[in-house]
């Protein structure tokens, strides 16, 4: 007989958040409404047509990461202490130190993007290369006087794998590892991959994390002048609205989470506290606007899973609150759900964290379905009539239901949906 498939379940989770740092935090602000939107305080930005973010409040690198290991934290950005700290809390939640699991027998997928530059790295050679508002920089001083300038490590405080390399590192992982790119989609692109990996038996245990951390001066100017940032900052904490009428755009928000995926059998061996299961994952693109291949994505992992529509709980949304790309979003899980399941959308609270995105807000559905309650999405005040779905707001509502379905989406219509299972043994 062929042997039963290898099962997935989360074992631990590690979070920063700008509504909470830890599970027993970021559960307490779900339940009672906090946000973590408001004026930018890492530096001036009134200036810009945004300044209002989610930031990770009060975090410091080095009173986290281990110290047998922060002589690196030099060689780390923002956004990869970020990441490398949710990687030890989430390893350290689920009881899995180094040497714990046989190196070639854990591995990692993390979501992340290129770091954001820190303006002191590239000030001083840029300063040097300037020459004038005509001809802002001279591109002969620039190799001449200003690449002798940037710090010879700055490349590798960066680049998008450096969450992942330092992990493998710190937890001698010579299983699997890869970093998935794909901005908001990322995360759950992670975790459906490492989903996989444990299931072809490649691997026992899987970390799987995201971080994104882009406030600062150029990354919050670059943003402001392309992407679908809202301007109405009197609002704060109700500015971003999720698949309302009066939606005006996001805001940009930072976090790292991470969670190891285990296999079944291998948790229970070791007596692990057992959070969620995952048991379905599908990903496609849709460059369309009706939201078909979306919703094919969705029916796709709810195959994989052998779940029917019916017996999810909630769908937990991107919820950027821009309007078109809400009315996509909405449409591809009303293809599926009509107005019959609620939907979850908890960016509002902490803004777009980009490729750390689908792990944050999946996190507020484990935690969910751990604790039996569904909180409400924030700032969903008036229905826009191009969203055909029933968002869930106001008090938390009891679980029902032992699914739940995490998707996630790109403006250039990569799409990914995980489902999960409320454990009980």
């Amino acid at each position: 007989m062929p042997s039963p498939p290898r099962r997935a379940v989360v074992t631990g989770l590690g979070v920063f958040s700008p509504i909470g740092s830890s599970p027993a935090a970021l559960w307490a602000a779900l339940r009672t409404g906090t946000s973590g939107v408001g004026p930018i305080r890492a530096f001036d930005a009134s200036a810009l047509p945004c300044h209002i973010a989610g930031e990770i409040p009060d975090f410091v690198a080095k009173t986290v990461i281990d110290k047998s290991y922060r002589r690196s934290l030099n060689a780390m950005a923002r956004t990869v202490q970020v990441g490398v700290a949710a990687a030890q809390l989430g390893m350290q939640d689920a009881g899995l130190g180094k040497g714990d699991v046989a190196p070639e027998r854990i591995g990692v997928e993390f979501a992340s993007v290129m770091g954001a530059t820190e303006l002191p790295d590239l000030a001083g050679a840029s300063k040097l290369a300037s020459v004038g508002p005509r001809q802002p920089v001279d591109m002969d001083r620039w190799g001449r006087e200003g690449a002798p300038e940037v710090p010879p490590m700055w490349m590798l405080k960066y680049l998008p794998n450096m969450p992942a390399c330092h992990a493998t590192i710190l937890f001698d992982m010579q299983g699997p590892s890869n970093t998935i790119i794909p901005n908001d989609a990322a995360g759950v692109l992670a975790a459906g991959e490492a989903f996989r990996i444990l299931r072809r038996g490649a691997a026992d245990v899987m970390l799987v994390g995201g971080s994104e951390a882009k406030i600062n001066p150029l990354s919050l100017s670059r943003f402001n002048a392309f992407a679908p940032l809202t301007r109405r900052n009197e609002l704060g904490p109700r500015a971003v609205r999720p698949f309302d009428r009066d939606a005006s755009g996001t805001c940009l928000g930072e976090a790292g989470v991470a969670f190891p995926l285990e296999e079944l059998g291998h948790a229970r061996k070791r007596g692990a506290t057992i959070l969620a299961e995952v048991v379905g994952y599908a990903a496609g693109l849709d460059r369309g606007v009706k939201g078909e291949g979306f919703a094919r994505v969705i029916r796709t992992a709810l195959a994989d899973a052998g779940v029917q529509p019916g017996d999810v709980d909630h769908v937990n949304a991107h919820g950027l609150g821009v309007p078109e790309l809400d009315r996509f979003e909405a449409r591809g899980i009303a293809g599926v759900f009509g107005r019959d399941v609620p939907v979850f959308a908890p960016l509002s609270r902490f803004g777009n964290a980009g490729a750390a995105s689908g792990v944050i807000e999946l996190a507020c559905s484990l935690l969910a379905l751990k604790h039996g309650e569904l909180p409400g999405t924030l700032n969903h005040d008036n229905p826009d009539p191009g969203c055909p779905i029933r968002v869930h707001t106001g008090e938390p509502r009891r679980v029902t239901k032992p699914f739940a379905v995490k998707v996630s989406y790109t403006d250039l219509g990569q799409c990914a949906a995980l489902v999960v299972r409320r454990w009980e043994e």
